[in-house]
């Protein structure tokens, strides 16, 4: 091993470290990851073991689909990296249909596309705001949201959860002479409770207080609206200021993307960090997201079959008497509150065949630990009620 590989014993920086994890230990909150060997789907091999997966945002099951991975695999033949940022030479030609189909699909005037939701979201937020101006920004958003919001030189307000009523209130305590821009900011499907920002409503508020809107839709895109164009589609409202969605979930492939103005993209182009320091993705991935996209527009038996997917099991839960949160979208919490019992009843699912991730502190809130609950359109009506009849079993003995 290289000298200076490890850290002398009892180094200041070493009995940090040690002390730190010794106390996320004692808490029940220490993380571990599991390995997958082969493809992502609803049936996985999991450090060894096959299991059913009820955790994954593969919402369509496009992840493992044979026709997304023929699109990267023939993108593949042409090459692997993109050998530098956009800006540079790293722009490929499948990067930009990429950002016009999916500028095409949403009615938007124009995309850009990034390497992570993450990366979008810091990159409009520390891009976009200043000292002069104001961000107010729901309490659960996404912690992509949260950070880009702390580490802007903007001024932070954090807004009671889906409640309209709070932002109107900061938004009057501003008052006509706040300088600077006001930026409202919200995840449309808040991603582990299930539900739903009042984005009618914020962009009512955004109109009447003369501030801009927007929304990261991440977990809406390609699931809710008739034509699979997210949550304001479903909801019948235009676009906000600046859209934010992702390619990891319900596309099955990876990366993000900002739809807005050609101002408010040319604007990134020249200052979103994020995106102007980064090499870009793989050529091949915006091959397998355009497949993706396509099987989206193509197949809407798809959304309709995971509807059903989530009326089956809300429904069989009721009758067991397995209280979900109130979430009428793919993400289906069951609140257990203790991070020690939510680890033990993840623990006898997994035993039963059925991996179900238990979310703990600071993901969620203290005291509202809680297993997420998440459903493709590829489940079977057979898989679902055997996790309803583990789950069930799970909870009187956990």
């Amino acid at each position: 091993m290289p000298e200076g590989a490890t850290m002398p014993a009892g180094s200041p920086l070493q009995k940090r470290l040690s002390e730190a994890l010794a106390q996320i230990r004692a808490a029940d909150l220490y993380r571990l990851r599991r390995v997958i060997d082969g493809g992502h789907g609803v049936q996985l091999r999991v450090n060894g073991r096959d299991c059913l997966n009820f955790c994954s945002n593969d919402y369509l099951g496009l992840a493992s689909d044979p026709r997304v991975a023929e699109a990267a695999r023939a993108a593949l033949a042409q090459g692997t990296g993109s050998g530098a940022s956009a800006l540079v030479c790293g722009y490929n030609r499948e990067h930009q249909r990429l950002e016009e189909e999916l500028a095409d699909f949403l009615g938007a005037p124009r995309v850009l596309l990034f390497s992570s939701g993450w990366a979008a979201n810091l990159g409009v937020l520390r891009g976009l705001l200043g000292r002069d101006d104001h961000l107010l920004a729901d309490e659960l958003n996404h912690a992509s949201l949260i950070d880009g919001g702390r580490l802007s030189a903007a001024q932070y307000m954090r807004v009671a959860h889906a409640d309209a009523a709070a932002f109107e209130a900061e938004l009057s305590r501003l008052g006509a002479q706040a300088t600077g821009l006001k930026l409202l900011v919200s995840d449309s499907v808040f991603s582990m409770d299930g539900d739903l920002a009042p984005l009618a409503a914020l962009q009512r508020l955004a109109q009447r207080h003369g501030a801009a809107l927007m929304v990261d839709d991440a977990h809406g895109f390609g699931v809710l609206g008739e034509q699979g164009r997210g949550s304001f589609e479903a909801l019948g409202l235009p676009l906000p200021d600046i859209y934010v969605a992702t390619a990891g979930k319900a596309l099955g492939s990876s990366g993000a993307f900002v739809a807005g103005s050609q101002d408010l993209i040319e604007y990134l182009v020249q200052r979103a960090r994020s995106w102007v320091f980064s090499t870009a993705p793989p050529p091949a991935i915006a091959a397998a997201t355009r497949c993706a996209l396509g099987i989206i527009r193509s197949e809407p038996e798809r959304r309709a079959q995971l509807g059903a997917n989530i009326r089956r099991l809300r429904e069989g839960a009721q009758q067991l008497g397995i209280v979900l949160g109130d979430s009428q979208t793919a993400i289906q919490p069951l609140i257990l509150g203790e991070a020690a019992r939510t680890l033990a009843v993840s623990a006898a699912l997994f035993e039963r065949g059925y991996w179900v991730a238990g979310i703990r502190p600071p993901t969620v809130p203290k005291n509202s630990s809680r297993l997420r609950i998440t459903l493709s359109a590829t489940h079977t009506a057979a898989q679902i009620d055997g996790l309803l009849e583990a789950l069930a079993a799970a909870l009187k003995s956990g």
